[in-house]
């Protein structure tokens, strides 16, 4: 892992372009001879870091520390020279033309500085190779290629994500414990515990249940209790994901722990419930949530708790009727079928020679794997690219005699699947999941913004960086490394995922061992046990978890990235000022506007649902800062204009901003993703300001624009962004008519529009868009709505919502033929659905304040009767409205949304 520091030091560097005027020149020619030095190192490092892990030479961890450190300290000096020839670039006025045509006397002093920070940094480079040479190290040369390694098809992994854990091995488990909450005899509130090791897929068949059984139960909710978890949290956890009014939702975080219990045991009582509770720990666990008032009411409506966990104590406390189920290991057959289902799939079987002497080498690997199905899932899905025979056989005859630990086998499986990726920043993207708290749902898209701001994904010669970032996403999920989440019908990519709690110990221990990341957490302090090898190791990127009962004060002067989850409060030194990334969620920060200035380097700053935060005017001399993410943060005032300054800028997401003027210097070939709550600023908005800036925005990706009042000509604001795919506006006062369907970017694949009034129907322009996927369209005022034939091709998911006045839907056969999901809400004229919706794909429909719809409606009849599922609600739902005020925080169990 540490040619990775030093690959990331020269991937950083080379996206530094220092522009070799005649007073940096001799800077320029110092700062290539460092880079040539830096790629002589990555040859010896694979050896010197091969001996450091051996554990028996003391000299190579030393060298291997020392060329770490070095990488850093040439990425600081280089980086300063860089930053002063940006600055200067940027300076307007009569200093900006002294400093681009002759030296300032303070940048006269810089150079001279760097100058000798360079040739220091050599200097150390020097002993670092006579070491080398007198160690007799090797150089291997460069291992780091990286080649383009297309993934799977997502259509095929995604499949083999829901059926095989579930289906292969646990068709009973799933069957009993589904009879067992479907038991209309037993009408009490009632619970089943499922009780099994770490790995043995407790959590993977609970979610399989959780999917299939929702539509039994009038409401659902899952919560995740881990090793950290805290009884008010967990509770505001589950009220958030039940209660339907909006004022509500935003009072949830204010709340005391019996105000929440009570609005769950009053909201429960009216309607039969699945609660699921996932990973429980402790014996106290249930009396820790009940210990205000009894949460969960038993109305006798058949109300049902599913819980899981390691420890059968956990489960014997529970204080209601209760449903133990122990999960088994799998047999030896279910162990094949699983095995053999990721190592030899039956779509990649034809192209297999041998097949049948991989069967017979793969049943002896499967029944070394003691029935786990973690084990058996990773060990096959790395064996599934190594199609060897000689290397499957050499791994069954190496392995131990002894197979009863089964935790150091899985360690060794998880080591081997590591080991066998191709480059070094594809391992550092699987040890970076640990920085995340144990059970976190990580969304894609911002782990993608970190991987590139922290230089873990290279550049290709045929991919984006984005697009290896995905590729790489993909691999994880193929080597069974992370688990899918969800997969974004819009954009068909991974969208969220989720790793093992045995995989990300596993990282945490092989990241801190290598100084790569170093996790600090409530019960332990520090995590992972310190090995002899790298105690001395320094760690550039901390990562605090769940800390409540004190105040961090971070004092490294040398720190890269620092993460905070969950801390009662932050001091952010003003000695960081080498800080790259700052990720912080649900904390309080102290003297942040005072230090976020100094923090020059800086690339990706992500305040999620935080307190006490400033920004100050001073961030406009971010000249490095790629990302910026304040959702949900409470802002003590808006956010400066300044913002605007910064050149680099690629996805900002804020609100309570001041609006961007029309000419900034944010470079319009950087900027892919927009954000902006408007409502929040308090100040009048110039529209026409807002639209020449957009207008040069001409690589945006996504673009959500909340803003009261929205006039109609900002209808046409996207003429220009032909990258666009995800759009989002909300909300215009009166829309006459949409502008015609070529005006539309033709990549959009999501469109999410919001007006109090449309005159005009617009599903016959917007069913002319090719790559639609998804849309959420609300206000249209008219009689009728027409599709036509061919109409919507590609369109999987249409929620239509608020004001519709519609009495007819004139939908043509052969219109929507994708679509799979269908919300109504608020049509309170309709009186029967199309017939054209049988030759859909439709599996999900929701009707709310549909008074006029019989349920006996013929075409509703069919649906039901083709097992699609319905959701009939006759009351509307206020939580519409809480995504439609905040929609590009859609996920309501993560994030806090605030009403505009």
């Amino acid at each position: 892992m540490a040619e990775s520091t030093v690959s990331a030091v020269l991937g950083n560097i080379g996206s530094l372009v220092i522009e070799e005027t005649k007073f940096l020149c001799a800077v320029t020619l110092q700062v290539a001879t460092l880079k040539n030095d830096l790629m002589r190192l990555q040859g010896y490092l694979k050896d010197a870091d091969s001996r450091r892990r051996s554990g028996n030479d003391a000299r190579a961890a030393t060298l291997v520390i020392q060329i770490r450190a070095a990488a850093y300290e040439a990425e600081t000096v280089i980086q300063a020279a860089d930053h002063m020839e940006k600055r200067n670039r940027l300076k307007n006025g009569f200093l900006g033309a002294i400093s681009r045509y002759a030296r300032l006397p303070t940048d006269t002093t810089t150079i001279r500085e760097i100058g000798v920070e360079i040739e220091c940094v050599r200097s150390n480079l020097s002993e670092i190779f006579a070491s080398i040479e007198s160690l007799e190290i090797v150089d291997l040369g460069n291992s780091n290629v990286v080649e383009d390694e297309p993934p799977e098809e997502l259509s095929i992994l995604q499949q083999t994500i829901e059926e095989d854990i579930v289906m292969v091995g646990f068709r009973g488990d799933f069957t009993e414990v589904v009879e067992k909450l479907v038991d209309k005899e037993n009408n009490t509130l009632s619970a089943v515990s499922i009780v099994a090791i770490g790995g043995a897929g407790k959590t993977t068949l609970s979610r399989k249940i959780y999917s299939r059984m929702s539509k039994h139960f009038e409401t659902v909710a899952w919560v995740t209790a881990s090793q950290m978890f805290k009884g008010i949290d967990l509770l505001k956890d589950i009220l958030k994901q039940i209660v339907d009014d909006i004022d509500e939702y935003n009072l949830i975080d204010q709340m005391s722990e019996y105000e929440v219990g009570k609005k769950i045991n009053d909201f429960l009582m009216q309607k039969s419930y699945l609660v699921v509770l996932d990973d429980l720990c402790e014996v106290d666990t249930w009396e820790q949530i009940n210990k205000t008032l009894k949460i969960f009411p038993d109305a006798n409506n058949g109300s049902r708790v599913i819980l899981t966990t390691k420890k059968k104590d956990v489960a014997d406390h529970v204080e209601m009727r209760n449903f133990v189920h122990t999960l088994k290991h799998l047999d030896e057959e279910e162990s094949w079928e699983l095995f053999s289902s990721k190592a030899l799939p039956s779509y990649n079987r034809p192209a297999i020679n041998y097949v049948h002497a991989f069967e017979e080498i793969g049943r002896k690997l499967a029944r070394k794997c003691n029935g786990l199905p973690l084990a058996l899932a990773v060990l096959g899905s790395y064996l599934s690219k190594n199609l060897n025979l000689q290397t499957w056989s050499d791994i069954e005859l190496g392995w131990p005699v002894s197979t009863n630990d089964t935790p150091q086998m899985m360690r060794d499986i998880l080591a081997r699947s590591y080991k066998g990726m191709p480059n070094s920043y594809f391992r550092s993207c699987l040890l970076s999941l640990a920085t995340f708290p144990e059970d976190d749902i990580i969304f894609v898209s911002d782990l993608i913004q970190l991987w590139i701001v922290e230089s873990l994904i290279p550049h290709t010669p045929i991919h984006t960086q984005e697009e290896t970032a995905h590729i790489y996403v993909t691999g994880l999920a193929e080597r069974s490394l992370v688990q899918i989440v969800e997969i974004s019908k819009a954009h068909g990519w991974i969208e969220k995922i989720k790793i093992h709690d045995n995989v990300r110990q596993w990282c945490i221990e092989e990241a801190r061992q290598d100084g790569f990341l170093n996790i600090i957490d409530k019960s332990t302090g520090q995590a992972g046990a310190p090995s002899s090898s790298s105690d001395t190791i320094l760690s550039y990127r901390t990562s605090f978890q769940n800390t409540s009962a004190q105040t961090l004060q971070a004092t490294t002067p040398n720190l890269r990235s620092f993460f905070g989850f969950g801390l009662s409060s932050v001091i952010v030194d003003p000695k960081l000022r080498l800080l790259r990334v700052i990720h912080v969620h649900d904390s309080s920060l102290k003297n942040f506007n005072k230090v976020i200035g100094e923090c020059t380097h800086l690339r990706y700053l992500k305040l999620r649902n935080c307190k006490d935060v400033s920004i100050p005017s001073s961030v406009g001399q971010l000249l490095y800062l790629q990302s910026i993410d304040l959702r949900g943060t409470e802002l003590e005032k808006v956010v400066p204009n300044s913002l605007w300054d910064i050149p680099t800028l690629k996805h900002v997401y804020v609100s309570k901003v001041t609006p961007p003027p029309a000419r900034s210097s944010l470079q319009p070939t950087e900027l892919q993703t927009l954000a902006l709550n408007l409502d929040s600023a308090g100040t009048e908005y110039p529209y026409h300001a807002m639209a020449a800036f957009l207008e040069r925005m001409t690589r945006l990706t996504s673009l959500t624009l909340i803003v009261n009042s929205m006039p109609a000509e900002m209808i046409k604001i996207f003429a220009n962004m032909p990258h666009l795919v995800d759009l989002t506006m909300y909300e215009f006062h009166v829309l006459d008519k949409l502008p015609e369907s070529h005006h539309f970017p033709q990549k959009l694949r999501r469109l999410c529009l919001y007006a109090r009034t449309i005159n005009e129907d617009p599903l016959p322009i917007l069913q002319k868009l090719p790559c639609l996927v998804v849309l959420v369209l609300k206000g249209y005022g008219g009689q009728t709505m027409s599709c036509s034939t061919q109409g919507f091709p590609e369109l999987q998911e249409l929620e239509l919502a608020r004001n519709f006045n519609t009495e007819e839907w004139r939908m043509q056969f052969g219109s929507m033929p994708k679509l799979t999901s269908l919300k109504l809400r608020n049509f309170s004229k309709m009186k029967e659905l199309p017939q054209a919706l049988l030759h859909t794909n439709l599996g999900y429909l929701e009707l709310t304040s549909t008074f006029l719809i019989s349920r006996q409606d013929s075409t509703l009849k069919e649906l039901k009767r083709r097992k699609c599922k319905v959701n009939d609600q006759y009351k509307s739902n206020g939580r519409m409205d809480l995504v439609m005020r905040g929609q590009y925080q859609v996920d309501m169990s993560k994030y806090r949304l605030t009403r505009g």
